[in-house]
């Protein structure tokens, strides 16, 4: 069982197109006199303040990937690791590209952060990995400078929404790293008897059982193995996602994806100011 890596090589992860370099240039992480972009809603931007951040610039990572083959066994349970590794490679290098963007800003986090698939008419075989979010700074009063900082002293990145990074700062924690696992597997074929002797018949399918179990397990610690890799001491806002993309419908990709948090210490944390839900009752009858 592989752990795979999720360092890509430094040459292709620092890699960033001349263009974003223009564009960063006139942001407000940039440029004190620059203006912000962002993917916040208002409400989103109204709350991020409120927890002692601002938003410097909206960052992009992207990776078109060219995906190989790899033959399973027809009747067999088993990974396909040959197309694992290649979804963990261009998903990792659209990651720490737009972590490059928010570090030429000099952010201390990303937050919102979308790590979507698409594919082009060029062929099926070619898809195109793309991370985004936005890139904030925490404000002068808001302690230290760089104490939200991941421990390897770089941006953290999250897809925590505003109101749950404003929530976990709340609670006196704060995120380190948007992390995955990820698992390509082959579901193996019935036999032409086993099809017969099911027919009609309630009864669990002990061999399809197996093999979405095996897969979704391996996804899930890789996922906590690279929480592990980042110092974290949890994951909030776990998913498992369940996708086929292009190699038919026995080979199946199992994506698991969350935050990892960590502990604040005292004087960093957020002042009682939480917002406290209410309810009005209306006197008129």
């Amino acid at each position: 069982m592989p752990l795979f890596s999720n360092r890509p090589a430094a040459d292709a992860a620092s890699w960033e197109p001349q263009a974003a370099d223009s564009r960063l240039a006139h942001t407000a992480g940039a440029d004190p006199g620059g203006v912000f972009t962002s993917d916040l809603s208002v409400s989103e931007y109204v709350l991020l303040g409120e927890a002692g951040f601002e938003p410097l610039g909206f960052v992009v990572g992207s990776s078109i990937y060219h995906v190989g083959l790899q033959v399973g066994r027809w009747s067999q349970n088993q990974e396909l690791q040959v197309l694992t590794q290649a979804m963990y490679s261009a998903r990792e290098l659209a990651m720490a590209r737009m972590r490059a963007e928010a570090d030429h800003l000099g952010a201390d986090g990303i937050v919102g952060v979308q790590l979507r698939m698409q594919m082009y008419v060029w062929g099926q075989e070619v898809l195109e990995f793309v991370a985004t979010g936005t890139a904030v700074r925490a404000l002068s009063g808001s302690g230290s400078a760089g104490a939200h900082r991941a421990p390897d002293g770089r941006a953290f990145t999250s897809d925590l929404s505003a109101q749950d990074f404003f929530r976990l700062l709340a609670a006196g924690a704060v995120p380190v790293a948007f992390v995955l696992g990820t698992c390509v597997y082959h579901i193996a074929h019935q036999s032409v008897m086993q099809s017969l002797r099911q027919a009609g018949q309630n009864q669990e399918m002990v061999q399809f059982t197996q093999g979405i179990y095996e897969a979704r397990e391996l996804a899930l610690m890789r996922m906590q193995a690279e929480s592990a890799q980042a110092q974290a001491s949890g994951i909030v806002g776990v998913n498992v996602a369940v996708s086929n993309h292009v190699w038919g419908a026995h080979a199946t990709e199992f994506l698991a994806t969350g935050t990892a948090i960590r502990r604040l210490s005292a004087e960093h944390r957020l002042p009682e100011t939480s917002p406290k839900p209410t309810f009005t009752l209306g006197l008129d009858s």
